[in-house]
């Protein structure tokens, strides 16, 4: 397979990890009615089930039973996987609580979050356009702290969260598909304690469920797994700064569904924020560009 053939591949399975990534909410919304906890105690249960049989396809047994030997590094998933529940729980509360716009927000500033945790704690160095958007940001947050008096919580929230799961990830030498199995195994005594102690909707009991709800509820896990099973077949084929220009992809469906389809009010100032964040993924995505023809001109004058 020639090597224009990956990218291409790759390429394809990116977009179709974040258009998945983005078109989630609407699965979300059709289970509404269910609180944000008992959907997320869903998503934990099942996707741990999936990505388990997906392991063992893959035979990764060797690779799990070893990770799961090492106690040291099983404390961070599980402080890695409290993060990421905490996300997932987050984002489920805001899609069906109509603060899609905001979750919008805070995937798109979540890509700016991860150069600036880069610059502080991985010591990477920021050029003048990279330190231009991060500017932007800031400022369009600012605006709606300072003159608007409110704050943008929920947006924040989802990027940093994510921002520093990506960064501690980073860190740790596991395995995406391996780590979150442990993870989601990990938080699965938790949400089987919710499950049979707190949860009190109505589809609690499954037995008392109509099939197609069941299948909504077990579809958790394929909303969890299948984007990242392409977004790890797209990361194998591409490089990350390419990868990087379909990460908006997501965050620009939700904001699409939030406006159009389900009709959140867009205030002047989340406008205005959304306008500076938009300007600074911009010139991000810019300078990410420029850079990146920038090194693959030196590779190939090198090899010339």
């Amino acid at each position: 397979m020639s090597l224009s053939r990956e990218q291409k591949l790759g390429g394809v399975f990116a977009a179709s990890a974040y258009t998945l990534w983005g078109v989630a909410p609407l699965y979300f919304k059709q289970i509404d009615f269910i609180a944000a906890p008992e959907i997320l105690v869903h998503r934990i249960v099942w996707s741990c089930l999936l990505l388990l049989l997906v392991l063992l396809a893959l035979k990764q047994g060797a690779k799990l039973m070893h990770l799961l030997c090492q106690p040291r590094l099983m404390c961070w998933l599980l402080f890695t996987a409290v993060i990421l529940g905490a996300n997932w729980g987050l984002f489920i509360w805001a899609v069906n609580s109509d603060h899609m716009l905001d979750a919008s927000l805070g995937y798109y500033i979540n890509p700016l979050l991860n150069v600036l945790l880069g610059l502080l704690f991985l010591g990477e160095r920021l050029r003048r356009l990279q330190w231009l958007a991060l500017g932007l940001a800031a400022t369009g947050v600012l605006i709606q702290v300072i003159i608007f008096g409110s704050i943008p919580w929920v947006a924040l929230a989802l990027a940093g969260s994510f921002a520093v799961y990506g960064l501690l990830r980073k860190k740790l030498a596991v395995e995406a598909l391996t780590g979150l199995f442990v993870e989601s195994l990990l938080l699965l005594p938790l949400a089987v304690l919710y499950w049979l102690l707190f949860a009190d909707s109505s589809a609690v009991n499954m037995l008392n469920n109509t099939p197609g709800l069941n299948l909504l509820l077990v579809a958790a896990a394929l909303v969890t797994t299948v984007p990242l099973l392409c977004f790890i077949a797209g990361a194998r084929r591409l490089q990350l700064s390419t990868m990087g220009f379909f990460q908006y992809i997501g965050p620009s469906l939700m904001f699409i569904f939030g406006v159009w389809l389900y009709h959140e009010p867009l205030r002047p100032a989340s406008l205005l924020t959304f306008g500076f964040i938009w300007l600074a993924l911009l010139i991000y995505s810019w300078d990410a560009w420029r850079h990146h023809r920038h090194q693959r001109n030196l590779l190939r004058s090198a090899v010339c």
